[in-house]
Protein backbone atom coordinates (compact mmCIF):
# COMPACT_ATOMS: atom_id res chain seq x y z
CA UNK A 1 0.00 0.00 0.00
CA UNK A 2 0.91 3.63 0.23
CA UNK A 3 0.86 5.47 3.29
CA UNK A 4 1.66 9.40 3.61
CA UNK A 5 2.13 10.17 7.27
CA UNK A 6 1.80 13.71 8.21
CA UNK A 7 3.45 15.11 5.26
CA UNK A 8 4.85 18.61 5.14
CA UNK A 9 6.53 19.43 2.50
CA UNK A 10 8.26 23.41 1.08
CA UNK A 11 8.42 24.32 -2.55
CA UNK A 12 11.21 27.01 -1.77
CA UNK A 13 10.10 29.06 1.15
CA UNK A 14 6.52 28.75 0.80
CA UNK A 15 5.22 25.53 2.79
CA UNK A 16 2.47 24.01 0.26
CA UNK A 17 1.17 20.41 1.98
CA UNK A 18 0.29 20.49 5.55
CA UNK A 19 0.38 17.76 7.31
CA UNK A 20 -0.88 15.64 4.88
CA UNK A 21 -2.49 11.75 6.01
CA UNK A 22 -3.38 9.51 3.02
CA UNK A 23 -3.40 5.35 2.68
CA UNK A 24 -4.52 3.83 -0.31
CA UNK A 25 -4.67 0.05 -0.70
CA UNK A 26 -4.24 -2.19 -3.12
CA UNK A 27 -7.06 -2.06 -5.60
CA UNK A 28 -7.93 1.08 -4.21
CA UNK A 29 -8.22 4.28 -6.52
CA UNK A 30 -9.20 7.65 -4.70
CA UNK A 31 -9.85 11.12 -6.73
CA UNK A 32 -8.14 13.86 -5.51
CA UNK A 33 -10.04 17.61 -6.06
CA UNK A 34 -8.86 20.61 -5.14
CA UNK A 35 -8.85 24.32 -6.40
CA UNK A 36 -6.15 25.68 -8.67
CA UNK A 37 -2.57 26.10 -6.31
CA UNK A 38 -4.27 24.10 -3.87
CA UNK A 39 -1.30 21.64 -3.24
CA UNK A 40 -2.94 18.48 -5.83
CA UNK A 41 -0.15 18.70 -7.90
CA UNK A 42 2.61 18.97 -5.63
CA UNK A 43 1.21 15.91 -3.74
CA UNK A 44 1.71 13.96 -6.70
CA UNK A 45 4.89 14.99 -7.59
CA UNK A 46 6.38 14.70 -3.50
CA UNK A 47 5.31 10.77 -4.22
CA UNK A 48 7.07 10.52 -7.38
CA UNK A 49 10.42 12.19 -5.88
CA UNK A 50 10.64 15.16 -7.62
CA UNK A 51 13.68 16.74 -5.34
CA UNK A 52 12.33 20.40 -5.45
CA UNK A 53 9.44 19.35 -3.31
CA UNK A 54 11.23 19.76 0.11
CA UNK A 55 9.74 17.07 2.61
CA UNK A 56 10.34 18.85 6.19
CA UNK A 57 7.75 16.52 8.10
CA UNK A 58 6.28 13.44 7.95
CA UNK A 59 7.18 10.37 5.34
CA UNK A 60 6.01 8.40 2.49
CA UNK A 61 5.94 4.48 3.34
CA UNK A 62 5.64 2.56 -0.49
CA UNK A 63 5.31 -1.45 -0.21
CA UNK A 64 6.47 -1.29 3.65
CA UNK A 65 9.37 0.75 2.36
CA UNK A 66 10.40 3.99 3.68
CA UNK A 67 10.74 6.16 0.34
CA UNK A 68 10.50 9.53 2.00
CA UNK A 69 14.28 10.28 0.77
CA UNK A 70 14.25 8.18 -1.86
CA UNK A 71 14.94 9.18 -5.43
CA UNK A 72 12.97 9.44 -8.39
CA UNK A 73 14.76 6.44 -10.64
CA UNK A 74 14.00 4.23 -7.49
CA UNK A 75 10.72 5.05 -7.05
CA UNK A 76 9.89 4.01 -10.57
CA UNK A 77 11.65 1.18 -10.24
CA UNK A 78 9.76 0.05 -7.27
CA UNK A 79 6.56 0.49 -9.25
CA UNK A 80 5.29 4.18 -9.16
CA UNK A 81 4.56 6.01 -12.69
CA UNK A 82 2.76 9.06 -13.08
CA UNK A 83 1.33 10.92 -15.85
CA UNK A 84 1.98 14.71 -16.08
CA UNK A 85 -0.62 17.44 -16.65
CA UNK A 86 1.69 19.34 -19.05
CA UNK A 87 4.96 16.63 -20.33
CA UNK A 88 7.75 18.20 -21.74
CA UNK A 89 8.46 17.52 -25.41
CA UNK A 90 11.71 15.18 -25.58
CA UNK A 91 13.32 16.29 -29.32
CA UNK A 92 15.78 13.19 -30.47
CA UNK A 93 14.03 10.30 -28.33
CA UNK A 94 11.50 8.31 -30.37
CA UNK A 95 8.55 7.26 -29.05
CA UNK A 96 9.06 3.57 -29.17
CA UNK A 97 11.96 4.06 -27.73
CA UNK A 98 10.54 5.45 -24.73
CA UNK A 99 8.12 2.53 -24.36
CA UNK A 100 11.19 0.31 -24.86
CA UNK A 101 13.07 1.90 -21.80
CA UNK A 102 9.75 2.38 -19.41
CA UNK A 103 8.99 -2.11 -20.16
CA UNK A 104 12.98 -2.26 -19.89
CA UNK A 105 12.81 -3.87 -23.37
CA UNK A 106 10.56 -6.35 -22.51
CA UNK A 107 7.21 -5.36 -24.53
CA UNK A 108 5.27 -5.30 -27.60
CA UNK A 109 5.06 -2.25 -28.26
CA UNK A 110 2.64 -2.13 -31.10
CA UNK A 111 0.29 -4.09 -29.19
CA UNK A 112 0.54 -1.69 -26.59
CA UNK A 113 0.18 1.19 -29.25
CA UNK A 114 -3.26 -0.17 -30.79
CA UNK A 115 -4.96 -0.17 -27.96
CA UNK A 116 -4.35 3.45 -27.50
CA UNK A 117 -4.27 4.21 -31.28
CA UNK A 118 -0.94 5.15 -31.15
CA UNK A 119 0.62 3.31 -34.02
CA UNK A 120 1.23 6.57 -36.32
CA UNK A 121 3.13 8.26 -33.72
CA UNK A 122 5.77 5.87 -32.45
CA UNK A 123 8.78 6.91 -35.06
CA UNK A 124 8.44 10.38 -33.64
CA UNK A 125 9.86 12.82 -31.20
CA UNK A 126 8.06 12.35 -27.75
CA UNK A 127 4.97 14.89 -27.64
CA UNK A 128 7.04 16.77 -30.91
CA UNK A 129 3.81 18.49 -32.23
CA UNK A 130 1.11 16.51 -29.85
CA UNK A 131 -2.11 17.05 -29.63
CA UNK A 132 -3.72 17.43 -26.45
CA UNK A 133 -5.43 13.99 -26.73
CA UNK A 134 -2.18 12.74 -28.26
CA UNK A 135 -0.05 13.60 -25.40
CA UNK A 136 -2.35 12.01 -22.87
CA UNK A 137 -2.25 8.76 -25.43
CA UNK A 138 1.25 8.83 -24.87
CA UNK A 139 1.61 9.04 -21.30
CA UNK A 140 -0.53 6.46 -21.31
CA UNK A 141 1.11 3.76 -23.22
CA UNK A 142 4.32 4.76 -21.23
CA UNK A 143 2.64 3.84 -18.15
CA UNK A 144 1.41 0.61 -20.13
CA UNK A 145 4.94 -0.29 -21.04
CA UNK A 146 6.17 0.05 -17.28
CA UNK A 147 3.18 -1.75 -15.78
CA UNK A 148 3.32 0.08 -12.40
CA UNK A 149 1.94 -0.92 -9.12
CA UNK A 150 0.84 2.91 -8.27
CA UNK A 151 -0.43 4.92 -10.84
CA UNK A 152 -0.54 8.81 -10.40
CA UNK A 153 -3.18 10.77 -13.11
CA UNK A 154 -2.61 14.82 -12.59
CA UNK A 155 -5.56 16.18 -14.96
CA UNK A 156 -5.82 13.23 -17.25
CA UNK A 157 -8.80 15.14 -19.44
CA UNK A 158 -7.23 18.47 -19.34
CA UNK A 159 -6.44 19.56 -22.96
CA UNK A 160 -8.62 16.81 -23.78
CA UNK A 161 -11.44 16.86 -27.30
CA UNK A 162 -14.55 14.96 -26.75
CA UNK A 163 -13.05 12.47 -29.50
CA UNK A 164 -9.78 11.19 -26.88
CA UNK A 165 -11.61 11.29 -23.81
CA UNK A 166 -13.42 7.97 -24.04
CA UNK A 167 -10.48 6.45 -25.48
CA UNK A 168 -8.27 7.63 -22.66
CA UNK A 169 -10.90 7.34 -19.91
CA UNK A 170 -11.16 3.28 -20.95
CA UNK A 171 -7.54 2.59 -20.93
CA UNK A 172 -7.19 4.55 -17.29
CA UNK A 173 -9.31 2.30 -15.98
CA UNK A 174 -8.26 -0.28 -17.57
CA UNK A 175 -4.61 0.39 -16.08
CA UNK A 176 -6.33 0.67 -13.15
CA UNK A 177 -8.10 -2.98 -13.44
CA UNK A 178 -11.48 -1.54 -12.97
CA UNK A 179 -13.08 -3.22 -16.11
CA UNK A 180 -12.69 -6.50 -14.36
CA UNK A 181 -15.65 -8.90 -15.09
CA UNK A 182 -16.43 -10.18 -11.69
CA UNK A 183 -18.98 -11.87 -10.14
CA UNK A 184 -22.16 -9.22 -9.10
CA UNK A 185 -22.79 -10.95 -6.12
CA UNK A 186 -18.84 -10.71 -4.48
CA UNK A 187 -18.83 -7.97 -2.00
CA UNK A 188 -16.80 -4.35 -2.93
CA UNK A 189 -14.10 -5.59 -0.44
CA UNK A 190 -13.92 -9.28 -2.55
CA UNK A 191 -13.93 -7.24 -6.00
CA UNK A 192 -10.96 -5.28 -5.04
CA UNK A 193 -8.80 -8.12 -3.36
CA UNK A 194 -9.20 -9.30 -7.06
CA UNK A 195 -6.98 -6.16 -8.42
CA UNK A 196 -3.56 -4.69 -7.92
CA UNK A 197 -3.35 -1.56 -9.07
CA UNK A 198 -3.74 1.39 -6.78
CA UNK A 199 -4.89 5.00 -8.40
CA UNK A 200 -4.52 8.70 -7.43
CA UNK A 201 -6.05 10.79 -10.01
CA UNK A 202 -6.49 14.69 -10.18
CA UNK A 203 -9.56 15.81 -11.36
CA UNK A 204 -11.23 19.32 -12.24
CA UNK A 205 -14.50 18.35 -14.88
CA UNK A 206 -15.00 15.42 -13.26
CA UNK A 207 -15.03 13.81 -16.55
CA UNK A 208 -13.07 11.15 -15.41
CA UNK A 209 -15.74 9.51 -12.81
CA UNK A 210 -17.85 8.74 -16.17
CA UNK A 211 -14.95 5.71 -16.88
CA UNK A 212 -13.30 4.83 -13.78
CA UNK A 213 -15.49 3.72 -10.23
CA UNK A 214 -13.59 5.21 -8.01
CA UNK A 215 -13.54 3.85 -4.51
CA UNK A 216 -12.84 7.20 -2.26
CA UNK A 217 -12.81 11.58 -2.75
CA UNK A 218 -10.89 13.47 -1.08
CA UNK A 219 -10.47 17.36 -1.27
CA UNK A 220 -7.47 19.52 -0.86
CA UNK A 221 -8.10 22.93 -0.11
CA UNK A 222 -4.93 25.06 1.04
CA UNK A 223 -2.04 22.35 1.42
CA UNK A 224 -4.84 20.52 3.53
CA UNK A 225 -6.64 17.47 2.76
CA UNK A 226 -10.02 18.40 4.23
CA UNK A 227 -12.46 15.26 3.79
CA UNK A 228 -13.12 11.89 2.63
CA UNK A 229 -16.36 10.32 0.86
CA UNK A 230 -17.71 9.41 -1.88
CA UNK A 231 -16.27 10.80 -4.82
CA UNK A 232 -19.54 11.57 -6.99
CA UNK A 233 -20.40 13.03 -3.92
CA UNK A 234 -17.99 15.25 -3.48
CA UNK A 235 -17.80 16.45 -6.82
CA UNK A 236 -22.32 17.34 -7.10
CA UNK A 237 -21.21 19.54 -3.79
CA UNK A 238 -18.20 21.25 -5.27
CA UNK A 239 -20.68 22.08 -8.32
CA UNK A 240 -23.36 23.11 -6.32
CA UNK A 241 -21.50 25.23 -3.70
CA UNK A 242 -17.79 25.59 -4.45
CA UNK A 243 -14.68 24.37 -2.79
CA UNK A 244 -14.89 27.04 0.19
CA UNK A 245 -18.39 25.80 1.15
CA UNK A 246 -17.59 22.45 0.50
CA UNK A 247 -14.80 22.34 2.81
CA UNK A 248 -16.50 24.62 5.59
CA UNK A 249 -19.31 21.57 5.84
CA UNK A 250 -17.16 18.86 5.74
CA UNK A 251 -15.37 20.56 8.67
Amino acid sequence: MLQVKDLQVKLGDKEILKHIDLEIHPGETHILFGPNGSGKTSLLMTIMGYPQYRVTGGKIVFKGEDITDMPVDERAQLGIGVSYQRPPTIHGVKTRQMVQICAKGEVDAEALAEKVNFSEFMERDINAGFSGGEIKRSELLQLMAQDADLLLFDEPESGVDLENISLIGNAISNLLQRDFRVNAKKTQKEKREERTKMGLIITHTGFILDYVTADKGQVLYDGVLTCTSNPREIFRCISKVGYEECVRCAI
